[in-house]
């Protein structure tokens, strides 16, 4: 099927559960192959099925109104993750801790965020790709993309500094109240 991957992948970071997730892409290529008739040929059909999954994503949340679940085995899906050569286990750690701080931050963006991000920087989209899909204007994506660049930025920022300040603090270094 055309653009499986992908388009599972964005509904993942939509939906935040992999059971949605799967009703959404299933729901999408239904209603693709339903309204087919009114594809235009000579369009961007990958900007077409993403903007029919986007919609659905949307219509779904404002019917039903649903929780955001964690899946408990929600970690274990990739499996164990195996040493390459040249890495230790103390790189393979700080590796996964960065790219599990990143998630988080995007997982906390505001959903117009972290859409345009994720098709921008995961999907590897243009700006006139995102600008079809979303129904908004270049300037709006790219103004949604630099926001949500700098959230991340922050959110990273962030919890490093807090990771600084907590240790600090542990240590009796920090002095309480010494700005004022």
């Amino acid at each position: 099927m055309p653009l499986l991957d992908s388009l599972y992948n964005f509904a993942r970071w939509l939906a935040q559960n992999q059971t949605d997730a799967e009703d959404l892409v299933q729901e999408t290529y239904l209603k693709a192959l339903r309204g087919f008739a009114s594809f235009q040929p000579g369009t961007n059909f990958r900007a077409w099925m993403f903007q029919i999954l986007r919609n659905t994503f949307l219509s779904s949340c404002s019917k039903l109104e649903r929780r955001m679940t964690i899946a408990l085995d929600s970690e274990e899906e990739d499996g164990p993750e195996l040493a390459i050569e040249n890495q230790t286990p103390e790189t393979l750690f700080m590796n996964r801790s960065n790219s599990e701080q990143v998630q988080k931050a995007i997982d906390h963006l505001p959903a117009h965020y972290r859409e345009a991000l994720l098709l921008c920087e995961v999907e590897e989209m243009s700006y006139q790709e995102i600008a079809e899909i979303l129904s908004i204007p270049i300037g709006t994506v790219m103004s949604r993309l630099s926001r949500a660049r700098q959230a991340v930025r922050e959110s990273l920022s962030g919890s490093r500094q807090t990771i600084t300040t907590g240790s600090r603090a542990k240590n009796g270094r920090q002095r309480i109240g010494s700005d004022l």
